[in-house]
């Protein structure tokens, strides 16, 4: 559905996606993560058509981006970070300006704005002006201003982006729902989300990418899944240098709690797990042990490991 290659942006003094290739598959929910700055919108914004590249290609459903925008725009239904909605317009009245603006004839116009108000849960304000709506609300309005034409592709900007809890929760499940009859290309901050509704990462930073998997194959790679913590109640200098000879540990950092206890981060090779030799290293010197315990890595964990500065 999406086929990148070699995309590259440069402004001038500042070169913002430098040499991006990434491929997406037709029915897949891809999630686009990278910290702030790193080149995510204006990869996005490229893919949409708003920005040119300065070298590179790609295509959406078979269609060059450049060369056959219109035709690739088609297939695409994109939701902006910062929805631009006509405050002054009714839900309905909108859609179906939306709708007519992107070739629906009022028939299938008519139709299509039924259908995504009923599909983003927007059946209780359909007459209302937009400007009175919540901020949930006018990101489900913008969600089915994306859809009305009913496009293969969903490319979404942070949409949970300023949302509440709840809200985000709603938005997920649509999300989710929507990606059972399209293919989804979401960028978003929330990394919880992204574990729960995405097939797929790709990490961007500093306008690179960095990697594309599986959330579940990127945890099992990383070094932080390989991560022990322990509390201890004894001399520190003494308990760490004795932890840090077991085999298969590779670093010690103590963190000191209070005045007794000192909690200890483990960190072991890849597929070792040392609580067992620490629980019995702690019995044979009469340390006091409090809690001993396996981080379970996370999606964050990947993020902060392939985009941290230090």
């Amino acid at each position: 559905m999406i086929d990148a290659r070699n995309l590259t942006k440069r402004f001038v003094r500042h070169e913002a996606v430098q040499d991006v290739t990434f491929s997406v598959a037709r029915g897949e929910v891809v999630g686009f993560l990278g910290p702030n700055g790193a080149g995510k919108t204006t990869t996005l914004r490229m893919l949409t058509g708003y920005l040119p590249p300065t070298s590179g290609s790609a295509r959406v459903a078979g269609h060059d981006i450049f060369r056959d925008s219109l035709a690739a725009r088609r297939r695409i239904g994109y939701m902006p970070e910062n929805v631009p909605l006509y405050g002054e317009m009714r839900v309905r009245e909108y859609l179906r300006f939306r709708a007519q603006l992107k070739g629906l004839g009022n028939t299938d116009a008519r139709r299509r704005v039924g259908e995504v108000i009923d599909t983003c849960g927007l059946e209780d304000v359909p007459r209302k002006m937009i400007k009175t709506l919540s901020k949930g609300y006018r990101q489900r309005v913008g969600l089915a201003d994306a859809l009305v034409h009913d496009p293969d592709l969903l490319i979404l900007d942070e949409p949970t982006n300023g949302l509440d809890p709840n809200q985000i929760r709603q938005i997920r499940q649509l999300i989710r729902h929507l990606g059972q009859a399209h293919t989804v290309f979401i960028s978003t901050h929330i990394l919880p989300e992204v574990e729960m509704i995405c097939n797929r990462v790709i990490i961007i930073d500093d306008g690179k990418i960095r990697a594309a998997d599986t959330p579940a194959n990127l945890i099992g790679q990383m070094r932080s899944a390989g991560r022990i913590q322990v509390e201890i109640q004894s001399d520190a200098e003494v308990v760490g240098t004795a932890i840090g000879r077991l085999e298969g540990v590779k670093k010690v950092t103590p963190e000191a709690l209070d005045q007794a206890w000192t909690r200890y981060l483990v960190w072991v090779d890849s597929g070792t797990d040392a609580r067992e030799a620490i629980a019995q290293l702690a019995a044979q010197y009469g340390w006091p042990l409090r809690s001993l315990f396996r981080h379970e890595a996370t999606l964050e964990d990947v993020f902060v490991e392939l985009t941290r500065r230090d």
